[in-house]
């Protein structure tokens, strides 16, 4: 009997929908940075975007974000995980 392999990014809940939808909403894809961890508590991505993009990702008074982790709640609930969206400031050069 062999164990199973750990689980790649790419099998985490939610990823694959998050990574389509900041794809068509970011201008500067090549500043976008997702990162994906699986712990205890559930399921952690991590969202990096441009200083230009950050107002499209928020929305206007958050609605954007706060509509993309109500899809991923859905989506986590749906696989029996918890799936929480972190958003890290842009980097001022």
């Amino acid at each position: 009997m062999s164990a199973d392999p750990p689980p790649t990014p790419s099998d985490l809940p939610g990823l694959s929908f998050l990574r389509f939808v900041l794809e068509s909403l970011v201008e500067d894809k090549d500043e976008l940075k997702i990162e994906a961890v699986r712990d205890n508590l559930g399921v952690l991505l991590t969202v990096s975007v441009s200083s230009n993009d950050m107002g499209k990702l928020i929305g206007r008074g958050g609605q954007t974000v706060k509509a993309l982790r109500t899809l991923l709640r859905i989506i986590g609930g749906n696989t029996s995980e918890r799936i929480n969206l972190k958003i890290l400031e842009p980097q001022v050069a």
